[in-house]
């Protein structure tokens, strides 16, 4: 099938992929699936045909501006949408829905993750983490077997819930509500998998998915609370700032609003960096090149010292490993969203109310698109590579709009994690293998990722 130009006038119905293929294929292999259909789109719009639902598949950079970027207000974030129906349930309308609700939290908010306010809290995040790190000298010196996910959530929350949520939520609670994250994420995927089904008709998870809301609540409602009484006097973090805010339009958040975007900045100021990172270790047991050059790149710059905010602009190739890691495993890796008006995508016409299926995980993997998908090669993000490319064929954080306001802080506080543990300890992976992807509501390693860890000689303690 031909590959349309931008500029052509013409239009034409999109190709449809089957029902008989389709489902047997998410249902063996969703990961596997979805590029395949990606990769026989060949870069064209075409329909998934799941019976009743059939959504059009966008793949193509320049097609993926339209819809996230250029056309925005047209391409929606639709509460009873492909994947936002069954989370709505968690997150509840706010800086993760769409319309006023986004637009005032969005107003709120925003101004805590600018690059600038990131950057300020460089040396508060690193202290932080090295503060987290410092439990991993038990193990390393024992030679006793860290789980590389749970250590890493440890860390995160550690860092996250000191510096932005001032250690209102304690980082046992915060531990707890990532396992409640994890249980939602996989929870709602047979409503994602089948999004025609009503919300009233039962479906595995939902008991699941009921009892982690519930836990989270327990934890976080008495919290946000709280904080109400003390906001105007508390510093800037994000509960008190929630509280204080003023909307668009001057006015305050409610109760019920202010819960919702403390449980969403939760999820996304922990989640990407927890999930992304614990891919990085298996990588850097298969490829020993690569991990010679990371650590002689943090060796070199940070040597036996703390990670400092005067590091970071020097650990140009750490950058580019994580960029890398995010291009193979975009944890937000589907963005649906509904065309409020009819129109035409790369030729295709596209009616009023249709689904748009937009997955970072798909672009990010089309040989079209990329040399060589499957390989692991951070060398891609060098700057005169990244210059070549279409900004929307790497997109992991989405875009438009919508961009993910945390990108900034995955950056920092990804760096100075990669760093600060690889400053001070090598490691040993328990089973060599890159663990497969566990497609849930967010991308997950299937398998745990288990590490013996080693101090490097001189090494900051």
């Amino acid at each position: 099938m031909g590959i349309p130009h931008d500029g052509q006038s013409h239009t034409r119905r999109a190709h449809s992929v089957p029902l008989r293929q389709v489902v047997p294929s998410l249902l063996r292999d969703p990961a596997r699936a979805l590029v395949e259909f990606g990769e026989r789109s060949r870069g064209e719009v075409v329909r998934l045909n799941l019976g009743s639902f059939r959504p059009y598949l966008v793949t193509r950079p320049e097609h993926l501006q339209q819809v996230l970027r250029e056309k925005s207000d047209n391409y929606v974030r639709a509460g009873d949408g492909l994947q936002w129906r069954p989370l709505k349930r968690l997150f509840g309308e706010g800086i993760l829905s769409d319309g006023e609700y986004w637009a005032n939290s969005r107003h709120i908010l925003q101004p805590l993750f600018t690059a600038r306010r990131i950057e300020s809290l460089v040396d508060r995040l690193a202290e932080a983490i090295e503060d987290a790190v410092d439990e991993l000298e038990a193990p390393a010196r024992t030679g006793a077997p860290v789980d590389m996910g749970t250590e890493q959530a440890r860390i995160v929350c550690s860092a996250i819930m000191r510096v932005f949520f001032a250690d209102k939520i304690s980082v046992a609670d915060a531990m707890r509500i990532m396992q409640a994250q994890d249980a939602i994420a996989w929870s709602v995927m047979p409503r994602i998998m089948v999004p025609w089904a009503p919300l009233a008709v039962p479906m595995p998870g939902d008991r699941s998915f009921r009892r982690a809301v519930r836990l989270i609540d327990e934890l976080l409602l008495p919290t946000v609370r709280a904080s109400r009484e003390t906001a105007e006097s508390d510093g800037d973090d994000i509960i008190a700032t929630l509280w204080r805010g003023r909307t668009e339009d001057g006015g305050r958040l409610d109760e019920r609003q202010v819960r919702n975007d403390t449980v969403a900045m939760v999820a996304t100021t922990t989640e990407t960096t927890i999930s992304v990172l614990t891919w990085l270790w298996p990588h850097l047991e298969k490829d020993p090149q690569v991990a010679a050059r990371l650590y002689e790149e943090i060796d070199r710059v940070v040597g036996g010292a703390p990670v400092r905010r005067e590091h970071l602009r020097e650990l140009r190739y750490t950058r580019q490993v994580l960029d890398e890691l995010l291009r193979l495993y975009p944890i937000g890796w589907l963005f649906p969203r509904r065309a409020v008006q009819a129109d035409v995508i790369g030729g295709v016409p596209v009616e009023a109310g249709a689904t748009i299926v937009v997955s970072p995980m798909i672009t990010h993997r089309m040989s079209m698109f990329w040399d060589r998908p499957e390989v692991f090669d951070p060398d891609r993000f060098a700057p005169e590579r990244v210059r070549a490319r279409h900004r929307y064929a790497h997109f992991p954080f989405g875009g438009g709009p919508h961009q993910c306001i945390g990108m900034h802080l995955f950056y920092l506080e990804a760096t100075l994690i990669v760093a600060t543990v690889l400053s001070r300890y090598r490691f040993r992976l328990r089973r060599r293998a890159v663990p497969g992807i566990k497609v849930a509501a967010a991308l997950r390693p299937l398998d745990r990722v288990e590490v013996t860890l080693r101090p490097v000689e001189g090494a900051a303690a």
